[in-house]
């Protein structure tokens, strides 16, 4: 079963923290980002080398945020772009802080439970459905 979610974060809200405190206080046990449109004044985004991020000044337009959520972690990564149209992604950090207003949609899936477990193969902690 598929129940959707949808709320507006709000000027220096840290979009971040709060989708992951959206989620447990919803007691959301599995659920992915639809979509998430909206300004941020500051982002902090991990690059795909897993050693360097990126720390970007706004106005940033957010294109894209999806990922994975469960009870304990966040999963997401996020496209986003400056005044000049220049286009940054990655994972998303904490410490990106919303300027003006972000829409957020997820969808939450009441027949699933994910959670997140080390994997010797990868170093990190991978998703688990059940």
């Amino acid at each position: 079963m598929l129940t959707p979610h949808a709320f507006r974060l709000t000027l220096g809200t840290d979009l971040k923290q709060t989708i992951l405190a959206y989620v447990k206080q919803k007691d959301i046990k599995a659920g992915s980002l639809l979509s998430c449109v909206g300004c941020l004044s500051h982002a902090s985004i991990r690059l795909a080398n897993e050693s360097e991020s990126l720390e970007l000044a706004g106005p940033l337009e957010i294109l894209t945020l999806s990922g994975t959520l469960t009870p304990d972690h966040v999963h997401l990564h996020i496209s986003v772009a400056d005044k000049t149209g220049r286009v940054y992604g990655g994972h998303l950090q904490d410490g990106s802080i919303v300027s003006f207003t972000a829409e957020v949609c997820l969808a939450e899936y009441t027949n699933l439970s994910f959670s997140r477990e080390q994997d010797d193969t990868t170093g990190f902690t991978e998703l688990v459905v059940k």
